[in-house]
C-alpha cells in the first residue's frame, strides 16, 4: 500500500497529470482556453509515430520469439472477451439499452493509446524496463472489440452487416495504420535509424505529451459538463469498476506469459483502458443509433482520468509486487 501511495503521489504531481488537470479545470470553469484542432491532430500523429518507432527499434534489438507471438494472441483474445464482461456488468449496474450497452462495451475491449503512452512514461520515470513489442499488442487490441459488440447486438435479434465502410473504418483507422507503420519502420531501421532521428522523437516527447494531455483535459472537462444528464450513478460506477476488472485480467495474462515487470504493467494498462478514438469512429458507422454522449463521456471523462491519476500507479505497484 505504501508503494502504491508513493507512486500515486509522484504520478499526481508529474507534469503530464497536472497538464491534464489544468485542461479539465479550464473546461469546467468555462474558460476560452482552446487547442486548435489541427495542432491537436499534429501532436497525436507525433506521439503515435514516436511510440511506434521506439517499439519497433526495441523489437529489432530483442528479436522475435514465442513470447512475442503469444502476447499478440493473448491481446487479441482479451480484446474480444473484455466487451462481453463489460456488457454483462452494464446489464447489472446500469439501465442502458442493449444498443448503448454494446456500444459502451466495445470501448472497454479496445484500448486508449494515450493511456498506454502515459503508462510507458510512468515506467520510464520509475526506471522500469518493458518489452518494446507491447506496442504491437496495443495495435492488435484495437479492432476485435468492435466485432464483439456487433455480435452482442446480433444476439439481441438486431443483425448488423460487416459492410465495406465498417471494414475500412476498423482496418484502416488512422491511428492503427500510423502505429503499425511506424513500428515497422523502427523494426526495419533498428538502433541506427533511431540514432538519426533521436533528437526529434525522444527529447521532445514529454513536452508534446503534456500539451496533448492538456487538450485531452479540455475535451474530458467539456464532456463531463455536457454529459451529466445521461450518466446515472450505476454507469459512472462502471467507468471505475471495469478498468479494475480489465487490469486484473491483464495482470493474470502478463504473469502467465512470463513478462517483465514493465510488460505486466503495460498489459494491465491496455486491458484497463477504454478507446475514445478508434472505436467511436467505428461506432458512428456500425451503431449510429447508439448515444455518443454516453460512450464518449464515460470512456474519456471517467475512465481516462481514473486511469491517468490513480490507475497507473496501482497497476505499476501491483506488477512490481508480483513479478
Amino acid at each position: 500500500m505504501d508503494q502504491i501511495l508513493s507512486l500515486a503521489a509522484t504520478n499526481l504531481l508529474s507534469p503530464i497529470i497536472l497538464s491534464f488537470a489544468l485542461g479539465v479545470a479550464a473546461a469546467l470553469a468555462r474558460s476560452d482556453l482552446n487547442i486548435p484542432e489541427a495542432v491537436a491532430k499534429g501532436m497525436s500523429i507525433y506521439l503515435l509515430f514516436a511510440i511506434g518507432f521506439k517499439g519497433g527499434v526495441s523489437v529489432a534489438d530483442h528479436g522475435i520469439d514465442a513470447t512475442l507471438a503469444l502476447s499478440l494472441i493473448a491481446g487479441l483474445i482479451l480484446s474480444a472477451v473484455l466487451p462481453l464482461i463489460a456488457f454483462a456488468l452494464l446489464q447489472v449496474m446500469s439501465g442502458l439499452s442493449r444498443l448503448d450497452a454494446a456500444a459502451v462495451a466495445a470501448h472497454y475491449g479496445s484500448i486508449s493509446i494515450v493511456t498506454f503512452v502515459a503508462g510507458t512514461s510512468v515506467l520510464e520515470s520509475s526506471g522500469i524496463a518493458s518489452e518494446g513489442y507491447m506496442v504491437a499488442v496495443a495495435a492488435a487490441m484495437e479492432a476485435p472489440a468492435i466485432l464483439s459488440a456487433l455480435w452482442l447486438i446480433s444476439r439481441g435479434g438486431d443483425a448488423r452487416r460487416m459492410d465495406k465502410d465498417l471494414i475500412r473504418e476498423i482496418m484502416l483507422n488512422g491511428s492503427i495504420v500510423l502505429l503499425v507503420g511506424s513500428f515497422a519502420i523502427g523494426w526495419i531501421t533498428g538502433a541506427e535509424g533511431l540514432a538519426k532521428i533521436e533528437a526529434f522523437i525522444v527529447s521532445p516527447f514529454q513536452g508534446v505529451l503534456c500539451l496533448f494531455l492538456l487538450d485531452m483535459g479540455l475535451v474530458a472537462g467539456r464532456g463531463l459538463r455536457g454529459g451529466s444528464g445521461v450518466l446515472k450513478p450505476g454507469v459512472l460506477a462502471f467507468g471505475v469498476v471495469m478498468p479494475l476488472v480489465g487490469a486484473a485480467l491483464g495482470l493474470g495474462t502478463g504473469l502467465l506469459l512470463g513478462l517483465s515487470t514493465g510488460g505486466v504493467a503495460l498489459f494491465m494498462v491496455l486491458s484497463a483502458s477504454a478507446s475514445y478514438i478508434a472505436v467511436p469512429a467505428a461506432m458512428r458507422v456500425a451503431l449510429p443509433e447508439a448515444n455518443p454522449s454516453i460512450y464518449l463521456t464515460l470512456s474519456l471523462g471517467v475512465t481516462f482520468p481514473f486511469n491517468l491519476t490513480l490507475g497507473l500507479p496501482i497497476y505499476v505497484a501491483v506488477a512490481s509486487a508480483l513479478t
